[in-house]
């Protein structure tokens, strides 16, 4: 298909959409990324879903009131196209795809598309392969926006959660006298990561629209100076374990403290089921933990992910809405340094599970876990 845009109008803004439609394709099933046609297929035979158009309409839902004044450049399919029409668009689409089947050099061609039509912003759904992707074809060329959909997303180009993306882009296309900052796209080799290397490399910079509580930071590593804090984290929280309880445990530097001390292994960049006696499983997806929750009562460990604030939703996928409902929200533990804490000046801690009336839920104020016997409440927002 041959791109065919609009004549330009002096009354309407363009958008460009890109959807990359495998993002977050290896979260719930443990595989902590999505990157490559081999990865894709055991995520599949895994029985992992595609949940990233889902996201997707619930940052369109937030332009609608601009839908008369606004052109819609995308492309075919399930990388954008469907999703627009089915939020009620009509857009003008660019380019051929072979369903099912898309690549990072359709990712490519559609950006370097939508930078020939010039359009006013290109909003993008995705995580940090993406985003990179992104940045490969157009650098700073265009504003653009993220919409969060991968299993990693530490880069700083993407909106907290969907529905902020769209009322970020929606802000930005009204305005006259709009606000950037130049974002850093990171990511990190999902194959070192998988083995607990957690290391990112900087690729570059994004022209992204801004306003502080609707866009992320980029995600900051724990100093290893910290180490002696965790362990007194993790010191209060084996005292507090009881027998019969299964405990979910999240990544994180601060959480692995506590399996060490159990006597226990603990996957860095995996969530784990241990109980004060055992271990139960090692880098469990969300099937097993939903299986080992038809026989435990349990209870989720999570920190929050330094610079961002993130609970869930970011990197612990397997920690699923089905999960988080058969769990209660009363059995969601939150540890941290309280240094974490302090880096994000007043900023709330996040969750965005995929799940926006289970988020509504989990907003509020929480107890969380900082030192032996020491505790904060801190609030929490979707």
């Amino acid at each position: 298909m041959q791109p065919y845009f609009p004549e330009r109008s002096s009354s309407k803004k363009r958008l460009g959409l890109i959807v990359n439609p495998v993002a977050g394709l290896g979260g719930r099933v443990g595989l902590k990324g999505s990157d490559g046609a081999e990865i894709q297929r055991k995520a599949r035979l895994l029985g992992a879903v595609p949940e990233v158009e889902e996201r997707v309409l619930r940052a369109l839902e937030a332009l609608l009131p601009m839908k008369g004044d606004l052109d819609l450049l995308t492309c075919p399919g399930e990388m954008g196209e469907r999703a627009a029409r089915r939020c009620g668009f009509e857009p003008f689409v660019t380019g051929s795809i072979t369903p099912g089947a898309t690549t990072a050099a359709d990712t490519h061609r559609a950006a370097q598309s939508m930078a020939d039509a010039q359009v006013d912003l290109l909003l993008f759904a995705g995580g940090d392969g993406t985003a990179r992707d992104i940045y490969a074809a157009i650098g700073a060329v265009l504003p653009a926006l993220g919409i969060p959909a991968g299993v990693k997303i530490h880069s700083a180009v993407f909106a907290i959660n969907p529905r902020s993306a769209g009322e970020l882009a929606l802000e930005y296309l009204k305005s006259r006298a709009p606000r950037f900052r130049e974002a850093e796209v990171v990511d990190l080799d999902e194959d070192a990561y998988r083995v607990g290397d957690g290391s990112t490399c900087l690729y570059g910079y994004l022209r992204v629209p801004f306003r502080r509580n609707l866009v992320q930071n980029q995600k900051v590593p724990t100093p290893g100076s910290e180490a002696v804090q965790a362990q007194a984290v993790a010191a209060d929280f084996v005292e507090s374990m009881q027998k019969g309880w299964l405990y979910i445990l999240g990544p994180g530097t601060t959480i692995r403290a506590i399996a060490q001390l159990l006597g226990m292994p603990k996957t860095l960049v995996g969530v784990d089921a241990v109980s004060c006696e055992e271990m139960i499983a090692l880098d469990a997806s969300e099937h097993q933990l939903l299986e080992l929750l038809e026989h435990w009562p349990a209870k989720i460990v999570v920190t929050p992910i330094g610079g961002q604030g993130f609970l869930l939703g970011r990197g612990n996928q397997q920690i699923s809405p089905r999960v988080i409902h058969k769990v209660g929200k009363g059995n969601i533990l939150v540890v941290s340094l309280i240094q974490k804490l302090n880096a994000l000046r007043g900023r709330p801690l996040l969750v965005d599970t995929g799940d926006p009336v289970l988020d509504k839920t989990l907003t509020g104020y929480i107890s969380v876990t900082t030192g032996h016997h020491e505790k904060v409440i801190y609030q929490v927002r979707s």
